[in-house]
This record gives structure tokens, sequence and C-alpha cells, in this order.
């Protein structure tokens, strides 16, 4: 059924409570928001001695529910009834006694929201207090016995599953779009494709509506959270195993395990590991049942798996030596393409620290004799995450903090995000010190700790990490007293205010930090000469203010591709350049050219790394993660010193200087990206975003290529970008059909809310979608890839790009002097293309190519 409901959130809310009309209103906001999964429903939990005012805004919120729930105007009528009722009679102390004020309102909103005033009136005039309190006993009755909710507290209730908003704690409709896709998910949606194959034959047809399959599913799913179960066990023997089960026996065991498993699962896979170890060491009898799902479409795993534990195999039995811990694959496909990866604790950020072969495109036939391929991982740091909570409010998103030792308070930062006040920053093993950064954040709050702490004081959080489990940090703020109505984020609302703030006023959101910060960015000295940075040399004999850019690459082939991109954006810039990459994807071996080159060509970079929060929908491929990073966390993945990045993609050649884009005026927008070239007419076919859903949803504005883009870190941050998006991609990110070009179509989806501003066209020029025609005005040129003919990339940027041949030889030969390797140069320059695609190097790389971002 097209209209199936099958989340229903029920709010429980005491609305004589400043806290009850929050979370009424935060149901509202998530209504307004739009959910195609999920309904809302309303349970007035007041004492029983509500005001008179209190009880005719219940019965004018019941009527409308009940009522007009299918009106066009309901969700704006009902948002502007809960406001006026909380400024009148909870933030203000109105009179209690009378209440034809607020029917008055009732019945003048109605009318300016196309709802029938006149039904409005003639309810509202003759209700029965008495009545309604009486109501009001028989909710709280049924709340307590039910679910143990007391009365006058506030509550969420998803198909049984009970949140209670304690004293200090608050809900807002972001949390109740993560509570829909994390219950649907790992509860509900099982329950509904159940129930809709369901043949209702004693049913009336007339009856059977999406509404009655939603109540439906809501009943059982309600029923089985509620359900008693046992903590000691679970009763294995009722299941039937006479031909799935493998029973190993032993009589002396004094442990017996009884396993239940999906062999075709992902927690299959580790489950069957970590029982093998135990059977090895422990020796159990057990009893394994294979519960695989009946009908499968395709084939679920897609992956070989080993789990590594430390063992007493590990340490050798003839001398000291340790081994360590090992993972073994053997007998593996030899003409797969494959791609090795590590399953860590969630608190840890490990690296390949050796690697001679591509771990991203691993093809065990080109080997060698062998056939055997080795790479070592090494545990580089620890996540601390963290959650900030202000009391009586939401998270206050956009909060700088900071991390550091006591001589060195400032070495790692970040923000406070409006998703559960989620923050996360890299540690090692010691004593570290968290504090509000300098600048509006410690000037407007102040940290508490157990529950105390001055006014005006500043404290800072100790914090011990003493093992390799990490380390999860709850915290609290409050405002300074006589700060409690400032915001932390500043509206801008013109173009001229973002460069105002740039300029040096001390007020900025941002100002403070960026001072205190800036020897973090640019080097030890750089806070002492940034008054004269226009005037003074830097490395390479360049001057002016450092251009920051920003790439990812992954595998050998892209790696190639990055060095030529840099060389590219050197050779044709004359500023300083500074280079972002993210370290997660990057080989030991670029990693070992890339201070060489940097030492070599005059730049500066830094590796960079964020670890994907729990709470946040994952990405299983490879690729869909790499794009992930390209969007979700620039507001977070940077140092807060650092004020605007351009992104560049790894397959792109510069042919401009690019201090011009870094100078640019980008209106006060947060992001700016270059539109779709639309003069190929031979590509229109392809041009999906003027076609069905994108043209709808667009209306008019352009879609944009994400191979280049600027971002305006301050503007980005001031403004909450980084929450919308990830809001945006928590909503679409269920559907495996939406966000297929994600990197791309998240922010151009979500442009309405993150504007963009549009680079012109020349900014960035591909042959699949401009043509030849203006590609003698290009700035850059990327090799995205051609729907229609999918050439190999490595084939047309020697056709396309008539520089990239010598960019690329130049790029090869550097790496073969760092890593000692020999190159066969002169080939490539004086063959025809027919015979270059021919060499047995390129069609090594076309096969690399297949992995392409």
């Amino acid at each position: 059924m097209d209209d199936l409901k099958p989340v229903t959130h029920l709010l429980v809310v005491d609305m004589t409570s400043k806290k009850g009309m929050k979370l009424l209103r935060e149901g509202i906001r998530y209504l307004i928001s739009g959910s195609k999964i999920a309904r809302v429903g309303v349970l007035f939990n007041a004492n029983k001695d509500a005001t008179l005012p209190s009880l005719v805004f219940m019965k004018a919120f019941e009527l409308t529910a009940s009522s007009y729930s299918h009106k066009k105007g309901v969700l704006q009528f009902l948002d502007q009834l809960c406001s006026f009722y909380e400024q009148e009679y909870i933030l203000a102390s109105g009179d209690t006694k009378g209440y034809q004020k607020i029917i008055d309102k009732v019945i003048q909103l109605a009318d300016a929201n196309g709802l029938p005033s006149n039904a409005y009136e003639s309810s509202l005039s003759g209700f029965s207090a008495e009545n309604l309190r009486s109501y009001l006993n028989k909710v709280a009755q049924f709340l307590f016995r039910t679910i143990g909710v007391e009365s006058g507290i506030n509550a969420v209730v998803t198909n049984g599953r009970v949140i209670q908003l304690l004293e200090g704690s608050t809900f807002l409709s972001h949390d109740l779009h993560l509570l829909e896709s994390l219950e649907f998910k790992q509860r509900i949606k099982h329950i509904a494709e159940i129930i809709e194959e369901i043949k209702w034959d004693d049913v009336d047809p007339d009856v059977l509506t999406s509404k009655f399959i939603s109540d439906v599913v809501m009943a059982i799913s309600s029923s089985s959270s509620t359900r008693d179960r046992s903590s000691e066990s679970a009763r294995f023997e009722i299941l039937s195993a006479e031909y799935s089960a493998v029973i190993m026996q032993n009589e002396h065991a004094s442990i017996h395990i009884d396993a239940v498993i999906d062999p075709l699962s992902s927690s299959g896979q580790k489950l069957s590991a970590l029982l093998r170890i135990l059977s090895k060491y422990v020796q159990p009898s057990m009893r394994l049942v294979l519960n695989p799902v009946s009908s499968l479409a395709d084939l679920p795993l897609k992956n070989y798996y080993r789990y590594v534990v430390p063992t007493t195999d590990d340490f050798s039995g003839t001398d000291h030596t340790v081994n360590g811990p090992a993972a073994f694959f053997s007998n593996m496909p030899l003409s797969k393409t494959l791609t090795m990866n590590l399953d860590v604790p969630e608190p840890w950020l490990v690296q390949p620290l050796v690697a001679i072969h591509d771990l991203d495109n691993i093809l065990l036939e080109n080997l060698a004799e062998t056939r055997t391929l080795q790479a070592v991982f090494e545990l580089e740091a620890l996540v601390l995450t963290g959650h900030c909570s202000e009391k009586d409010h939401e998270p206050p998103r956009g909060l700088q903090l900071i991390l550091g030792t006591r001589n060195t308070p400032h070495l790692v930062d970040t923000l406070v995000m409006a998703n559960l006040g989620y923050w996360q920053m890299k540690v090692f093993p010691g004593l570290w010190y968290l504090q509000l950064a300098p600048g509006r954040s410690n000037e407007l709050y102040v940290m508490r700790e157990d529950g105390e702490g001055g006014q005006d004081s500043t404290l800072s959080k100790r914090i011990t990490i003493d093992d390799l489990r990490g380390k999860l940090v709850h915290m609290e703020v409050k405002k300074r007293k006589g700060m409690e109505r400032e915001k932390l984020l500043l509206p801008v609302d013109d173009d001229d205010s973002h460069s105002t703030t740039k300029k040096g006023s001390q007020n900025g959101w941002n100002s403070n930090i960026l001072k205190w910060a800036s020897g973090f960015i640019g080097g030890k000295d750089q806070s002492k000469k940034e008054a004269n940075s226009s005037l003074e040399p830097r490395s390479g004999g360049r001057y002016g203010k450092t251009i920051n850019i920003f790439s990812v690459a992954s595998g050998h082939l892209y790696e190639r591709f990055l060095k030529i991109m840099i060389l590219s954006v050197l050779k044709n810039t004359h500023r300083p350049v500074k280079f972002w990459f993210i370290k997660n994807y990057l080989s030991p071996q670029f990693k070992d050219v890339i201070p060489h080159m940097a030492h070599e060509y005059g730049f500066e970079y830094e590796l960079i790394t964020y670890k994907w929060p729990t709470w946040l929908h994952k990405q299983k491929e490879k690729q869909r993660i790499i794009w992930a990073y390209k969007i979700l966390f620039l507001d977070v993945i940077f140092p807060l010193a650092l004020e605007k990045v351009i992104f560049v993609d790894a397959d792109q050649i510069v042919r401009t200087d690019m201090g011009e884009l870094y100078d640019m005026d980008l209106k006060g927008r947060p992001l700016a990206y270059t539109p779709f070239c639309d003069n190929n007419k031979d590509m229109d076919g392809y041009r999906f975003w003027k076609q069905g859903f994108w043209k709808d949803h667009l209306r008019g504005r352009p879609y944009h290529i994400s191979a280049l883009y600027v971002v305006d870190l301050v503007k980005f941050r001031e403004t909450a970008a980084g929450d919308q998006l990830r809001v945006f991609y928590e909503t679409l990110s269920k559907d495996p059909n939406s966000l297929s070009n994600l990197d791309q179509d998240l922010p151009n989806y979500a442009q309405h809310m993150v504007p963009i501003f549009s680079l012109p066209q020349e900014w960035l020029w591909c042959e699949s979608w401009c043509g030849n025609a203006t590609k003698s005005k290009a700035k850059t040129i990327d090799l995205c890839n051609n729907p229609m003919t999918k050439e190999p990339k490595l084939q047309g940027a020697k056709r396309i790009v008539t520089e990239w041949p010598d960019l690329d030889l130049e790029a090869r030969r550097f790496t073969a002097k760092i890593l000692g390797e020999n190159i066969e140069e002169p080939q490539e320059q004086i063959a025809p293309p027919h015979q270059i695609e021919s060499t047995n190097e390129d069609s090594s790389e076309d096969n690399e190519s297949k992995a392409e971002l």
C-alpha cells in the first residue's frame, strides 16, 4: 500500500511544561520535514490540575488531529497554535482562569490556515473541563500500567519502544528521524514485510486500508518489544534441527554452547570465527543450528573474512620470539580483483604500514610465482568520542572544543554536531585536558563538571586514556550569566557580513580560534608572520596567502593521478600551496613519497582522518565510503583555524592559477560548484537531472558536478551546513536506490537548505559533457567517466590532455627515484597512441581502472 506507515511515534506530552511543549513542537517539525514510512500520534499526560487554557489547547489539538489531519494547512496551524500557547501560558504568566483568549486565537488561526473556524467555535465554546480532566486521569493510569510512565512525564514511544525524557535531556526532530531509521531497520521492517504478504480473506475490503495495516504493524511490533524476555537463557531446545544442526560432542566439557547462525550473513561470519576459537581453546560441547534466509535474490556475502585474536600460538615454543596475531587466506581466486580491508574496534584508527602491492586492486595471478601477498597494519591512534549537552536545550551545535596537555592545551580541535551533540578527536594513551575553545564558545559557555562549576570560571575536563578501548565522554555546558539569550551561531543575512567577520571582528564566531590556532595550519611561526605574509617569500619562491587544496585517492592508479594533479597545480599557481589528503585510503608507498615530493617542489601537506560515527548510516562499498568522506564531514575533518579549502579530484588537470578561484567571492554561500555542461548534444539522453525526479526537485536550479568545489569553512560552520547535509544523508541513504552518485547528489539535493554558488563554466571542463568547442577556455580538465564509450581513464588522459604524458612521466620519474625503481620511459614518449595502449604496463593499469572513483 502506497500510504503505509509502519513506524508510529507516540509523543507522550505534558502540555503544562516547557519541556513538553518543546517535544510537541519538535514532533510537528518532524512531520513538516516529511517521512515516507512514519506517522506521529500525541497522548497528553498532564497533571489532573491542568488549567483551563491548557484544556482548551488540548481539545483544539485533539479536534484538529482527529478531523482535519488531511487538510493542507494543518501542520502550520498546529505549529502556530503551539507557539501562541507556549508564549502566553508556559513562558509567561497568562490568565489561567479565563480561556476566551485562546479560543479566539484558535478561531483566528483556523481561518488563516483554511480550517473550518465554525467547527472550532462550536466545539470549544461548550467543552466540559471535568470530562477532559477525567480523560487525562484515564490516560495517566493507562500509561503507568502499560509502559510505566508517570503523570507529568514526557516520553517518546516508537512501536512499543519507550524513551522517557528525564531531567536535562532533550529530543529533537533530528532524533525522531534517527529513531525512525534505527527502529525500522532493526525491528519494524521485517514485521511489515510479513504482514504485507498476509491474505486478508475474511476482512472487509473497505476496512483494509493503509491505516489498518499500519495499526497492525504497530500492535505486533509493540507487543514484541514489551514482552518479557529472560536474561538467563534462550530456549534453543524447541528448535527443530534434525537436518540443519552441526553437533560437536564433548562428554567432559563444562560448557555447552547453542548457536543459531545465518551462514550467509556478515554477523554469521564473525560469530563462526569466534566459535572456532572457543572450540579450539575452551573445548565445549556445541550445537550449531544453521538458519539461512529461505530465498535470496543475490549472494549476500561478497568477502572473505578472518577473525584475528591473540592466542598462545603467537609465542614461540623454543625462544622469546613473539610472532603476533595474523590472518591467513588460502585457495583464493587468482583472476578476481580483490580489496583488503580491516574490521577493527570502533575506537581504533588503523593504517597500512607495509604493503608492496596495491591493496585496493589485488590480482593474485600478477603476484609472480609465489602468488603470496603480505601487508602489515599499524594501530596509529585512538578515537576519543563524546556527547555534549545543555540542560533544557538542544545540543549546542557549533560549540568549539580543544584538546591538549597541560603545557600545550591546543593539540586537536573539533566542534559539536547537532546530531546527539556528538564530537570526536584523535588521541594517544596519556593524560588529556578538554576545554572550550577561545572565542565565542568560551565567551558564551562554561563547562560543568559533576553538575557544578562557577558562572564565570572556565573549567577543563581531565581525560585519561589508559587502555585501547577508547573513551566515550559525556560533557555538559551552560550559558554564562548574562549570555542566556545570545546565540552561538550568528545569523548572516547579507553577503558583506562574512567578509566583515574575516577582517577581525572580535565577536565573530570563529575569530579568536582562527588567531589562536593559526600556527597549527601553516607552521610554527605562521602566526607571527601573518601580518607580512604577502611580502615574505615562501618555499619555492612563492608569495602570498596559502591556498589550501583537498583531495582523496585510493589505489595506486588514483595515487598516480593525484601526483599529476599536484604537479599541474604547482606549475600554474604562484602562491604557496598546502594539500590536505584523507589518510584512511592512502597506500604506504604514497605516504613514503609525498614528504620528498613536498620538499622537492616546495609545497606543504597534511594527512587528515575522521572515524565514521556509529550513529550515522554507513556505506558498505569502499567507493561510496570515499564519496561520503568528500562531503559529510567537511566541518569537522579540518582544523578549526582553516578558513577555506578547494576540493580537486585526483584525476583532474589544472591549467590556471588556483589563487583566482581561492579568492573568488562566493556571495555568502558555503559551497561553490560548477554546473554540468550542456553543449555536448550527444549526451542529452544521459542528462538525468533534466527529467523526472531531479527536474521536479531542482525547479530550475542547476545540477553541479563534484569534481571541483570550494568550501568556505567559516560560513559552512556558521550555518551548520554539515549538520544539515548529514540529516539529508541519513534520510536518503535508507533507500538503496537514492544517492547513486553520493558526493554529487547530496549537495545538489540539499541546495535549497545549503545554498551553492555556481562557478563560471570554464572552471571545469570534461569531454563527456562539454564537447571540444569550449576546451580552449578550460581552467581545469576532469577525466570524468563517459557513460557512452566507457573509455578507461589512462587511455582518455593521454588523448584528451596534451600535457598529461609529460606530467605523468615527471611524476613517475620522481617516484621511481625515491622508491629505487626503474621505469621504461622512452617508449611512452615516442610511441603512437595505439602502441601505448597495448603495452603491458597500461594493460595492467587498465585492470586497476575498474576500481575508479
